[in-house]
């Protein structure tokens, strides 16, 4: 059986002195997930050497949804679409039996009419697969949500492909992409600059927090009751590697920042403990560099 000794946690952040060296301790830890990890991110007002392929791409998986979301709250801001408008959940929506949709557990067949909003929450913080599809065709494809991340001066990020298409050929798993570089960046951008509305960004940001996809990856090793809004991914397991295994989110800090975060994972041989272990592990060291050195009296 293939096994993985995971560094402790307390040699880690023991060992790394202030800020120095973290893209080195973060590659340290990276090594164990035996495949590729990208890692990213941002902190205003403080420069943070947590870079590692942080603009190779990777497969996104579920990542992707929350562009979709946000794509779909720009709709509702241009009056194309309400919240509490009723989209049709048709059978054509449906997704492969091991795509993960609650919404196709709960109506196996369709042919039901889901709000708008319902839509949204179960793809943010359910990451359902048959409601982001819905979302992403009343939006007119996956062509318009790649054009609306663009419209936001973001680039690589690449959506070319629904959860269906996927689940149809995995070999496309490798079309929806993001670099690590840039999923902060749309991080940096929801939390700074919101292209969305205060309000429409509160529901996004409460929708992300609420998830729990993510409870082993970057929020699990970070104090009790830190704030993460994350959006997981997470491909099957094929070729004796698994394709993807994501987390990205907004991390709020005791002072009122947010740190941006993206750890990306990719054709890892590592089990999918190791794997999420590795994403918890750089962010806690991430979080550790970036919390300021208490103060003390000379």
């Amino acid at each position: 059986m293939f096994r993985v000794r995971l560094l402790p946690l307390s040699l880690l952040t023991l060992t790394l002195p202030a800020h120095a060296q973290l893209s080195t301790a973060i590659a340290r830890i990276a090594a164990q997930a035996h495949g590729r990890v990208g890692v990213a991110c941002s902190l205003p007002g403080q420069a943070l050497d947590c870079d590692v392929h942080a603009s190779d791409p990777f497969p996104m998986q579920s990542v992707y949804k929350l562009p979709i979301a946000m794509a779909t709250l720009h709709a509702v801001e241009q009056r194309q679409l309400t919240l509490n408008q009723p989209v049709r959940f048709l059978p054509s929506d449906l997704i492969a039996p091991d795509q993960y949709s609650p919404l196709r557990d709960e109506h196996p067949h369709g042919n039901v009419d889901v709000p708008v909003e319902d839509l949204l929450r179960l793809a943010v913080s359910q990451s359902d697969g048959v409601a982001s599809d819905i979302l992403m065709r009343t939006l007119g494809g996956a062509a318009a949500v790649d054009a609306y991340v663009r419209s936001l001066g973001i680039t690589g990020i690449h959506i070319m492909d629904t959860e269906q298409t996927l689940g149809r050929d995995v070999k496309l798993e490798d079309r929806n992409t993001a670099e690590p570089r840039a999923m902060v960046a749309l991080l940096r951008l929801l939390a700074d600059h919101s292209p969305l509305s205060p309000e429409h960004t509160q529901l996004l940001l409460g929708w992300m927090t609420a998830s729990h996809t993510g409870d082993r990856r970057i929020r699990a090793l970070l104090p009790p009751a830190t704030v993460v809004a994350d959006k997981t991914g997470t491909s099957g397991t094929g070729r004796n590697f698994t394709n993807a295994t994501n987390d990205v989110g907004l991390i709020a800090l005791p002072d009122g920042r947010r740190l941006a975060l993206a750890v990306m994972v990719a054709d890892s041989a590592a089990p999918a403990a190791t794997r999420e272990q590795v994403i918890a592990q750089i962010s806690r060291t991430i979080y550790a560099a970036a919390i300021p050195p208490p103060k003390t009296n000379r």
